[in-house]
This record gives structure tokens, sequence and C-alpha cells, in this order.
């Protein structure tokens, strides 16, 4: 069994690093290395996020939902101004999964990975809030 977390962990977390990451380094002019100790990522996993080797197919799907960018732009901002706590960056990565799986974004990668979850039977998104 693979609950939509798997899912989560696989596709949506990295899309959500790529639009804070490119915010952070795009909005608030921080160098990448910097953006990659935020984010507590690896140089590297930042290079391959900018390069498009990860994250960025759903990402661009993230992109066209004005709630979870909203969400997005104000972590970026308080990453930006080291305004934030670990926890409250936990928090709002949550939050902006919740939003993300409310609004089905990743029902197609699950079924997917799960190909015996009938389309349109799976609640467990939608739950959420």
């Amino acid at each position: 069994m693979k609950p939509p977390c798997v899912t989560v962990v696989k596709y949506l977390l990295p899309a959500i690093r790529v639009l804070v990451t490119k915010e952070l380094v795009e909005k608030y002019n921080i160098r990448k290395v910097d953006a990659s100790a935020k984010m507590e990522l690896t140089p590297a996993a930042i290079t391959q996020y900018f390069k498009g080797e990860r994250g960025t197919a759903l990402a661009q799907e993230i992109a066209h939902s004005d709630e979870a960018m909203e969400m997005i732009s104000k972590l970026a901002e308080a990453l930006a101004r080291d305004d934030v706590s670990v926890e409250d960056i936990i928090e709002k990565l949550c939050e902006i999964c919740t939003a993300v799986r409310h609004e089905k974004v990743i029902c197609k990668l699950h079924q997917k990975d799960l190909p015996n979850l009938e389309e349109g039977r799976c609640g467990a998104c939608q739950s959420m809030r």
C-alpha cells in the first residue's frame, strides 16, 4: 500500500523545493550556495533544481495554484529574512502539501504509483481540510 505521502515525498516535496529555491535566488538575489544552506539542501541539489533535473514537472503544475504559490512565496520571504524556525518551516511545508493535495494536483502521480487505485474513488486528499 502506498499512501499519498509516498507520492508527496517522491514528487511534491522536490517541486516545492524548486519553487522556493528559485524565488530565493531570483526574487531575493540570494546566492545558490546560501539558498542551499537556508533550505538545508546540498549545493548539488540546488544545481539539479535549476537545471531542471529534479522536481520541475510538478513544479509547473503547482505554479498554476494561486493558493500554493502564495504560501510558497511567504515561505521564501521568511527564509530570505531569516525569520522562520525549523518548526515553522515544517508547518508551512505541510500547509503547502495540504493545499496541493486538496486541489488534486498529485492524484495522477499517485495513481501511476498505485495502479489499483480507482480514479475518482480515492478521497484521501479531499478529506485533509
